[in-house]
């Protein structure tokens, strides 16, 4: 059978690849397609369009890449409807991904099934997307917040667990760094908007911390080619000392005592690992009312949505200093007990080590026509 996978950004890639390798353990001849980039090329997927570049920060920064996203978006619609996958995921990516719905279940009459994996708007609690996503798609959550917002709308949605849970084993507890130094890992995110604003900010962090542990070393983690070209870009322009930089979240914290990350699914992958952290996210002061209107929790942080309470320090906007980095990083270095046990309980609350498998077997039969009954 015939999987075409749609996505726009790292974090919404790693899950296709997650999901479709699980699928291959239950379709041996499957053929995955899709919309992504090295990471879905690596693991063979015939890409239709790069998706290097897609994602930005507010609408501002979308404006001039709506033209050739709604080019792609047309024309990803136009050949699903004429090739007819098996079956049509969508993963995240709510901007492009529900107008490439919309475009299909509309104007191109398309009846095929799509599931819709990881909805957008997880934590906003938007009572009208859940309903489109429900009117349009099939809805598959890795959070029980969401499993729980969409039945409290009488709208269906299926919930296994995360599927990260099964990708990553938590090294054993790590005593304190020692006093002079350390190993820290820096991750500024993905997209250009991110490594702009977050790459300053760490490399002054690494500095502060660097004066009062001088034996320090950084790693710094990049998402793709282009975030390591400008990762490096700004070591040189920093000067910094001791740094190195690898690809990906798990290559960037396996010898890290703890972690600065930006704002998303990398700190999830941490906690996972057991790796304390720090998270930062820091935005364009345009950008501040917007953000503030649409947040309707305390937090922004995966692992403190999750657990409902802060167990990894958020540094946002103005509060993201260096001497504030390098504080609450002086913290974690010196006690990261707290921060290991409390990953230990999200574990927990992100469901079953088998949550993969069964989103997998979910899809199959989804594609097969059986609607999923199997799960």
């Amino acid at each position: 059978m015939r999987y075409f996978f749609s996505t726009g950004e790292p974090s919404g890639e790693l899950s296709a690849v997650l999901l479709a390798r699980a699928i291959g353990e239950i379709d041996p001849s499957a053929r995955f397609e899709g919309i992504g980039a090295d990471r879905m090329r690596a693991n063979g997927f015939d890409v239709w369009h790069d998706t290097a570049g897609w994602a930005s920060i507010g609408p501002l920064a979308a404006i001039p890449r709506i033209p050739p996203l709604l080019v792609a978006m047309l024309r990803t619609a136009s050949r699903l409807a004429r090739t007819e996958p098996d079956l049509i995921v969508l993963v995240d990516f709510g901007a492009f991904n529900m107008r490439l719905a919309k475009r299909l279940r509309g104007p191109l009459k398309y009846r095929g099934p799509i599931l819709y994996f990881f909805p957008p708007a997880t934590w906003l609690d938007r009572p009208g997307v859940a309903r489109a996503v429900s009117a349009m798609t099939v809805a598959l959550t890795a959070f029980e917040h969401q499993r729980d917002f969409y039945r409290g709308l009488n709208l269906p949605v299926e919930y296994f667990g995360h599927p990260l849970v099964t990708q990553y084993e938590m090294r054993p507890p790590r005593a304190p760094a020692p006093a002079d130094g350390g190993c820290v890992a820096l991750l500024p995110g993905s997209r250009s908007g991110e490594l702009r604003y977050h790459l300053p900010a760490l490399a002054a962090a690494y500095r502060e911390l660097k004066v009062k542990r001088p034996n320090l070393r950084g790693v710094f983690g990049a998402a793709d080619a282009r975030g390591e070209r400008t990762i490096r870009s700004a070591i040189a322009r920093e000067r910094l000392d001791d740094v190195t930089v690898v690809r990906g979240v798990r290559e960037a914290v396996a010898d890290a005592d703890a972690a600065w990350i930006a704002s998303g699914t990398a700190v999830l992958e941490a906690a996972l690992l057991g790796v304390p952290s720090v998270a930062l996210y820091i935005i364009t002061p345009l950008l501040v009312r917007q953000g503030r209107r649409m947040i309707v929790h305390r937090y922004i942080t995966l692992p403190n949505l999750i657990l409902g309470r802060e167990v990894v320090p958020e540094l946002l906007q103005l509060e993201a200093t260096p001497q504030r980095l390098a504080l609450e990083m002086e913290s974690l270095l010196r006690r990261p007990e707290p921060a290991y046990a409390a990953f230990e309980e999200m574990r927990v609350k992100l469901g079953p080590p088998d949550a993969i498998a069964r989103c997998a077997r979910f899809a199959v039969d989804l594609a097969e026509g059986k609607g999923g009954a199997a799960c």
